[in-house]
């Protein structure tokens, strides 16, 4: 009787139960439902942080309730056309700093997504200063799409370091232009008050200086995304696309920032040319918006006040135009925009 060979039995393979639908293909997802299982609060966290938005607008309104009140009822005698052509370059500002956007980060970015982000941003960025709420908004955006936290923030570095930028070169651009028809006399600062400037510009490069010196955790980090924007914006720059919206936007930005207000001058009978009023709104801008107010409130207004009044506009009259800018470009947005940021908080595209 011949013997059969013994072949051994494999034992049955282990059942693998399949991931839930929708986390196999996403990492970041299954790591975000991980989070929120082991940490419950952290749900709770997200729908405080969908309302918080709206919570700050309506604190911050109800603290300036009197300047809304004044700004509409300076409104009602303003011509409805241009102020809806005012509206209209409103919108066109959210385009411009999506563009701006783009151009600022090699990958191609949803361009609806872009558009609401940035609306979003707007909002945040009348709550936070020095354009705190706006990058805040945006890196985390940046970051939801996949791009590393160095990139994301080179981006929001080159966007930042691009709008002054062209602002200035809009400025040189108009007085080559116009070189006798704007009234800059009274505008160009005297040597008390380029002075200060001076100093503060020196005391702010010796800070960095010595941070780096010195501050030998913070060497490395800042030195390694310094690496990264300029890799990233010599990259950027030969892309034609990406120059044009980067530029392009950033340009188009102040200029719609201008016309809005040149809208709201036109529909209350400001009697100043429009290129005196881009004029007035670059040079305004450019000379404090760095001061860290809530999206320039305050200080900006303050300039565009004085610019306007110093190239003969009657002085209720400007100050009843730069509120009537305000309220298009800041407090009618405002609202809508503080649902958008928190509709995109809860969507998780934020």
């Amino acid at each position: 009787m011949s013997s059969l060979p013994i072949v051994p039995i494999a034992p049955p393979a282990p059942t693998v139960q399949a991931p839930p639908q929708g986390t196999a293909d996403c990492p970041v997802a299954a790591s975000r439902a991980s989070f929120c299982a082991r940490f419950p609060a952290a749900r709770h966290a997200r729908r405080v942080l969908c309302l918080l938005p709206l919570v700050l607008i309506g604190v911050w309104a109800a603290d300036n309730w009197r300047v809304l009140h004044d700004g509409a009822r300076q409104l009602t005698t303003a011509d409805p056309g241009w102020l809806a052509i005012g509206a209209a370059f409103t919108f066109l500002c959210w385009v411009s700093a999506a563009f701006a956007r783009q151009g600022a980060i090699p990958e191609r970015l949803p361009p609806g997504l872009l558009l609401a982000s940035q609306f979003a941003a707007g909002a945040a960025n009348n709550v936070l200063p020095a354009g705190l709420g706006a990058h805040a908004v945006t890196l985390r955006f940046l970051t939801g799409r996949g791009i590393p936290l160095a990139r994301a923030t080179a981006s929001l570095a080159l966007y930042s370091l691009v709008k002054p930028v062209a602002k200035l070169l809009l400025i040189l651009a108009l007085l080559a232009t116009f070189p006798t028809s704007l009234g800059t006399t009274d505008l160009l600062p005297d040597q008390e008050t380029l002075l200060p400037i001076a100093m503060g510009v020196t005391g702010a490069v010796v800070v960095v200086t010595l941070v780096l010196t010195f501050v030998r955790p913070l060497r490395r980090p800042l030195l390694d995304g310094v690496r990264t924007a300029l890799t990233d914006a010599r990259r950027l720059h030969t892309r034609p696309v990406r120059v044009a919206a980067l530029w392009g936007g950033a340009a188009g930005f102040s200029l719609c920032q201008a016309a809005v207000l040149a809208c709201v001058g036109a529909s209350l009978g400001l009697p100043i040319a429009w290129p005196d009023v881009v004029f007035a709104y670059l040079a305004a801008s450019a000379a404090v918006g760095a001061v860290p107010a809530p999206a320039g409130i305050g200080p900006v207004d303050a300039a565009l006040v004085f610019t306007l009044a110093a190239m003969g506009a009657p002085l209720s009259l400007a100050t009843a135009a730069v509120v009537g800018f305000r309220v298009l470009t800041v407090w009618l947005p405002l609202l809508p925009g503080a649902l958008v940021l928190s509709m995109l908080v809860r969507a998780k595209v934020l």
